[in-house]
């Protein structure tokens, strides 16, 4: 019976994910993330009560953090009086520090030898590495042109670009109740973008959102789809673990960085300008912290509650990540703004207890 359900919440899991982040952003859930140990004495409630407290307020503490120096960094003019010179530097300090806990997570588990990433040929790893670094580049980016409330907003609807990306790529099919739950976030999303006339402080001046700022945000959620798609076909074909894409992904990752870096002249222009700015070099360590130790938060949750609890999770930090933002960062929304926020965030809790409610019943 536990096989069973660990199973079905597998499929869940697959059907949810797309890559997470940076959020897992560019992560993609796996079979073997919940398959069990062998069998321990079962825990008290007050011990699992207190696991399931951590892992929420692990994952909160992360990504809302995670999200609020993004918007930070990519906003806001530093000691120099100029902004952060390259958005590839951040995503390459973020694949850095995440290559270096997979690596250590793969020694600690004895995956170098028993499971290397080497069972899937190593190139396999880089089309969903290329994917991840121009949706991570999108997601900071995009914060040039748009609001954060407009890219949270934006991420929630990922939904319809990984049904897209599945039925084309991969000729899967869907049940009707998930083409009606994606025309509800499009619908949220449409009366959000439509309404929401706010400006952001951008170092004195205002801005408003642009079609340049969706158009990136566009390239952010079709990748991503992309990624998490390509992460699903290689674990399905070559049977890797999370730990070993993990790895792969950020290798390739760092590599591609570090070459645009190079080639471009923003490597060195990059660590000139944290020489200049410490907060910067504080601020991009605490951007690479936040995302390594999320993922490690996801991963723990997935495979010891599941993933609708880790959706569920997700769902309420970005609740809390666009609060935040509007309160720190002085984002009003108008009346009709909040109510494309609410149709949005009531679909996807429907969209979660829906899919429990179907584990429960097989």
């Amino acid at each position: 019976m536990r096989r069973s359900c660990e199973q079905a919440m597998n499929r869940v899991s697959k059907q949810q994910t797309s890559s997470s982040g940076e959020e897992v952003e560019s992560l993609s859930l796996k079979d073997e993330v919940s398959l069990a140990p062998p069998p321990l004495p079962a825990e008290s409630f007050q011990a699992k009560g207190l696991k399931l407290a951590a892992c929420f307020f692990g994952l909160q503490g992360s990504y809302v953090t995670w999200g609020f120096i993004q918007e930070k960094v990519m906003t806001h003019r530093y000691e120099s009086g100029t902004f952060f010179p390259s958005t590839v530097f951040l995503v390459c300090a973020n694949r850095a520090l995440a290559l270096v806990v997979a690596g250590v997570l793969m020694a600690y588990k004895s995956n170098i030898l028993r499971q290397p990433a080497a069972r899937a040929p190593f190139y396999q790893f880089s089309p969903c590495s290329i994917s991840n670094i121009i949706s991570s580049w999108a997601q900071y980016e995009c914060l040039k042109y748009v609001s954060f409330p407009t890219q949270t907003l934006f991420k929630s609807s990922k939904i319809i670009p990984v049904m897209l990306v599945g039925k084309i790529f991969h000729k899967k099919s869907y049940p009707w109740v998930e083409y009606v739950e994606a025309l509800g976030i499009t619908l949220g999303v449409a009366v959000f973008m439509l309404t929401e006339h706010n400006k952001s402080r951008h170092s004195g001046a205002q801005r408003d959102d642009s079609i340049l700022g969706v158009m990136i945000l566009s390239l952010y959620v079709f990748c991503d789809s992309f990624t998490s798609q390509w992460q699903d076909r290689v674990y399905k074909t070559f049977h890797v673990d999370q730990y070993a894409m993990m790895f792969g992904v950020n290798f390739w990752s760092l590599l591609f960085c570090t070459a645009s870096l190079v080639s471009t002249g923003d490597m060195a222009a990059s660590l000139r300008f944290l020489k200049l700015n410490p907060t910067a070099l504080l601020n991009v360590l605490t951007l690479s912290f936040t995302s390594a130790t999320g993922q490690l938060f996801i991963f723990y949750t997935i495979k010891k509650f599941g993933p609708i609890v880790f959706t569920i999770m997700m769902t309420t930090r970005q609740m809390i990540s666009l609060t935040v933002s509007c309160i720190v960062f002085g984002h009003p929304l108008p009346p009709a703004a909040i109510l494309g926020t609410l149709i949005v965030f009531t679909v996807l809790f429907y969209r979660t207890k829906r899919k429990y409610d179907a584990v429960a019943r097989n």
